[in-house]
């Protein structure tokens, strides 16, 4: 997932995107939370550092419960670049082990996509081979692979990428709508606003969310909404973390959005902005907003200087 945080970098010049709570979208909680609880409760199965080539071999050939926590701890050291730059010919290995996975344990299937998805410099197959994936029977395979596309930031996926938007799962949707936003480009903007309508409020956040990161307004209303405390806490869905703690779900909403706001300098929020700086009962959100008001001062800051001169 680092892959993807850099990337946004490069593509939006702005914040990037943290690997569980992503500031930029809120990516749908079925992928990460469920890697983080296999993680806390099934470690002990694999308690040993190994190297990805014995990861790989247990997929090959060991039993059905060694297959699928190898698959979990390649996802897991795909996000170290220094593992990946020492074991060159890991990337073809990895997109050949997810290819014959097809037909292997689900779990398999879904941790060997977001290691793909990982890889700093994917083989040149990646992406067709995760394409090829998208009609899995598995509903949480292909969240996990349309992730990957969307981290890989190979914009040639978005035609396959925007027909999954026709799903008629909702996590289906709102992880294409991610991934779609994560990519370069403008060709995925139609589907991002049409998504904007979406009947699903998630949905319809990261649209606006994603159609702010490409610099387009469209969806600002919907942001104003995602700035909104009763209104979130009203059709938010509860998210669980690790154990019984619950997710600040509400808090996760309204800093996406304050962060969405910043991005566009989206001045017209300053007002609501400027309250949540002051009164919101999250510290992270008021922090937020601060940091939504710089963002507002300093472009204020740049345009007087340019009217000076």
């Amino acid at each position: 997932m680092d892959k993807l945080e850099e990337r946004d970098d490069q593509v939006s010049g702005g914040r990037s995107v943290p690997a569980l709570a992503v500031q930029f979208f809120l990516i749908p909680l079925t992928v990460v939370v469920a890697v983080i609880l296999v993680y806390g409760g099934f470690r002990w199965l694999l308690n040993d550092e190994r190297t990805p080539q014995e990861y790989l071999s247990d997929i090959r050939v060991g039993g059905r419960e060694r297959r699928w926590p190898a698959a979990f701890e390649l996802s897991r050291l795909m996000a170290d670049p220094e593992i990946q730059a020492s074991e060159p010919s890991l990337g073809p290995a990895l997109v050949r082990a997810f290819v014959e996975s097809e037909n292997d344990d689900p779990r398999v299937r879904r941790y060997l996509a977001m290691a793909v998805g990982q890889l700093t410099e994917p083989p040149g197959d990646a992406g067709a081979r995760l394409v090829d994936a998208l009609d899995d029977p598995e509903t949480e395979t292909r969240i996990s692979v349309i992730w990957a596309l969307g981290s890989l930031g190979d914009s040639s996926v978005i035609p396959e990428l925007a027909r999954m938007y026709a799903s008629d799962d909702a996590g289906v949707r709102k992880m294409t709508v991610y991934a779609l936003g994560a990519l370069p480009g403008e060709e995925q903007i139609a589907t991002l606003r049409t998504a904007l309508n979406d009947s699903v409020p998630d949905v319809q956040w990261n649209a606006a969310v994603a159609l702010a990161r490409h610099g387009n307004t469209q969806g600002v209303g919907i942001l104003g909404r995602m700035l909104d405390r009763e209104y979130v806490e009203r059709v938010a869905e509860p998210a669980m973390g690790v154990g019984s703690d619950e997710v600040d779900r509400v808090g996760e909403v309204m800093i996406t959005g304050l962060n969405a706001v910043a991005a566009l300098n989206a001045d017209s929020f300053r007002d609501s902005v400027v309250q949540l700086s002051r009164q919101d009962e999250s510290l992270r959100v008021r922090q937020a907003a601060i940091e939504a008001l710089a963002v507002f001062d300093a472009a204020d800051e740049r345009l007087e200087g340019h009217v000076r001169r």
